[in-house]
C-alpha cells in the first residue's frame, strides 16, 4: 500500500477458531485523510463475548499443559511474521493512527521482536527446588498459568503494546480474549490474523472488537476471566480495578504519565534539545511516555526555550505516509478537541504560549495540529494532566535540588529523564526520582522490550509489563512439598 491508497479493510471477530461477522459494525478512517474508510469491522455484542470468554475457558485445560516447544513454536512463528511484513502491516498502521510511517514500521518490527522474545522464554519458565526445614522433605516452587486472560489495548500502539500481552500470556500457557481499540480495529484484526494461523488450538486465542461497556465490561466482570491486563486511562483503570478485585480477579494496569525531562545547566544543550523535541513531540505525543514536562535550570532557561521554540517552527507536520514527516496527525478528531481545549485551560490559567498548538490545514483533510510549548509554573493544569498529544510546558528550576523535588511534584511516576553531564547529579536522580523507569541523557519515551515496564503511583498498578518480569502477572506460583 502506498500514499493515497484507499484499499478498505472488513475485520471480523476471532471465537474459538472461527471468523466471526458482530451484531453491528463500526468504522475506521485514516486520520491523514478522514475522506479514507480504513476499515469496516464487526462489533461484539455481550453474548459474542461471552461465548469467547467461554471458549478461552474451556481451551485452558489443553493449553495449559502443551509442552514449551509447542508454545515456543507458536510464538516464533507470529514473530517471523510480523518481521516479513512490517513494511505492509507498518503502512496500516500509518493509516489507521497516524503514526508517521518510519515509526509505524519499526513498531511492527518490535511487535515481532516482542514475540520471539517471549518464544524463548517459553523454554526458560523458572522454578527451584529447595531444601526443606524438615528432615527428609523436598521442597519445590514451580509456576503455571493464571487461567484465562483479557486483554484491553489502547489505540496509540496497536501492534507493541498487544504484542507485549499476548505473547507472555501465550507463552506461560494462558488463554486469552483480545479486545484492541475501537480506533485500531485494523491493525487488532491484523495481528490476531497471523495468531490465527500460527497453530493455536481452537479456543486459546480470541478476538473480540467493540465498545467498553459491551465487550470490555463483560470481560472485566465475567467470573471465568481469571486475569484482566489494560492499558488506558486512570479513569478506566480505577473502575475496572474496583470491578475485577471485587471478584478476585488478577489486575495490571498501565495508565499514563506526566513525565519530566531535567535540563541541568551542564547538559549538553544539543543532546537536550533532541531529548525533548523527540520525548515530548514524536509520535504526535501520543504516548504515555512522552516528557511533556521541560524543567530546566534557570541558567540556561530562556535559551533552551527559544532553541527549542525553533526547533519546532522547523518540524514537517503532515501526511503519515508521506516522506519526511516528521509528526502525523493527532489520531482522531475527539483527541484533538481534547487537545485543543487543555490549551485553552492553560491560557486561561495564565501559562505563557511560546509556539504552536493550532490547527494546521494540509493537502488532504485531516487531524493535524501545530506541536505546542507554554512556559507553565507547577499548579497549571498544563503542568500535571496528561494531556496526550504534541503539547509541553517547561518549568523554571533554581537548581538541581529544585528540579527534583518538581520531578516527583506529580500524581503520576510513569518515567522521568535528566540531562546532565553530572555524573554526581545522574546517579542521584536515578535513586530519587519517584518513577519505574529513569532516563540519562536520553528521550523519555523509547523503551527496550526485554526489561520490565511500569511505574508507581497513579501510572501502575501490579506487576510489570515485558521481560523477564511478565511472569508474575502471567504466571502464579505453586509450592509443592514431598517425603523423600
Amino acid at each position: 500500500m502506498k500514499l493515497g491508497d484507499t484499499q478498505q479493510l472488513t475485520p471480523r471477530h476471532f471465537i474459538n477458531g472461527r471468523w466471526e461477522i458482530g451484531t453491528t459494525t463500526g468504522v475506521s478512517t485514516n486520520p491523514s485523510d478522514t475522506r479514507e474508510v480504513v476499515a469496516e469491522y464487526a462489533r461484539a455484542d455481550r453474548n459474542q463475548t461471552e461465548r469467547a470468554i467461554r471458549a478461552a475457558a474451556d481451551a485452558l485445560p489443553h493449553w495449559s499443559q502443551s509442552s514449551p516447544q509447542r508454545r515456543a513454536d507458536v510464538l516464533d512463528l507470529v514473530g517471523s511474521e510480523l518481521l516479513a511484513r512490517k513494511d505492509a502491516l507498518g503502512t496500516l498502521l500509518a493509516r489507521e493512527e497516524g503514526k508517521t510511517l518510519p515509526e509505524a514500521v519499526a513498531e511492527v518490527a518490535r511487535a515481532g521482536q516482542i514475540f520471539k522474545f517471549f518464544a524463548g522464554e517459553a523454554l526458560r519458565i523458572p522454578g527451584e527446588l529447595m531444601a526443606s526445614v524438615r528432615q527428609g522433605v523436598q521442597v519445590d516452587v514451580t509456576r503455571e498459568p493464571v487461567g484465562v486472560v483479557g486483554i484491553i489495548a489502547p489505540w496509540n500502539f496497536p501492534f507493541a503494546i498487544p504484542a507485549w500481552k499476548i505473547a507472555p500470556a501465550l507463552a506461560y500457557g494462558n488463554t486469552v480474549v483480545f479486545k484492541p481499540a475501537e480506533l485500531v480495529a485494523a491493525c487488532g484484526w491484523a495481528l490476531a490474523e497471523i495468531i490465527s494461523r500460527c497453530g493455536l488450538p481452537a479456543g486459546v486465542f480470541n478476538l473480540l472488537m467493540g465498545s467498553g461497556r459491551e465487550v470490555g465490561q463483560t470481560l472485566v466482570e465475567h467470573p471465568l476471566v481469571n486475569a484482566i491486563s489494560l492499558t488506558g486511562s486512570v479513569d478506566t483503570g480505577d473502575r475496572i480495578l474496583k470491578s475485577a478485585t471485587a471478584r478476585r480477579a488478577k489486575v495490571q494496569l498501565e495508565m499514563g504519565g506526566k513525565n519530566p525531562l531535567v535540563v541541568l545547566a551542564d547538559a549538553d544543550m544539543d543532546q537536550a534539545i533532541d531529548c525533548a523535541l523527540q520525548g515530548a513531540y514524536f509520535s504526535t505525543g501520543q504516548r504515555c511516555t512522552a516528557s511533556s514536562r521541560l524543567i530546566v535550570e534557570s541558567r540556561v532557561h530562556d535559551a533552551f526555550v527559544e532553541r527549542l521554540r525553533q526547533r519546532l517552527t522547523a518540524l514537517k507536520v503532515g501526511h503519515a505516509l508521506e516522506r519526511g514527516t516528521e509528526m502525523g496527525p493527532v489520531a482522531d478528531a475527539g483527541q484533538l478537541e481534547q487537545n485543543l481545549a487543555h490549551l485553552e485551560v492553560a491560557r486561561s490559567e495564565g501559562a505563557q504560549h511560546v509556539w504552536g498548538g493550532e490547527r494546521l490545514a494540509r493537502a488532504t483533510p485531516g487531524h493535524y495540529m501545530a506541536p505546542a510549548l507554554f512556559l507553565a509554573r507547577p499548579e497549571h493544569r498544563i503542568a500535571r494532566e496528561e494531556i496526550f498529544g504534541p503539547v509541553a510546558c517547561v518549568l523554571r528550576a533554581d537548581d538541581y535540588e529544585h528540579a527534583l523535588a518538581l520531578a516527583n511534584d506529580t500524581p503520576y511516576g510513569l518515567c522521568a529523564g535528566i540531562c546532565t553531564t553530572s555524573l554526581k547529579h545522574a546517579m542521584h536522580f536515578k535513586r530519587n526520582a519517584v518513577v519505574g523507569m529513569t532516563m540519562v541523557n536520553l528521550p523519555t519515551a523509547g523503551v527496550d522490550f526485554h526489561v520490565p515496564f511500569g511505574g508507581r503511583k497513579d501510572s501502575s498498578h501490579g506487576p510489570r509489563e515485558q521481560g523477564r518480569y511478565a511472569a508474575e502477572f502471567y504466571t502464579t506460583v505453586k509450592t509443592g512439598y514431598m517425603l523423600a
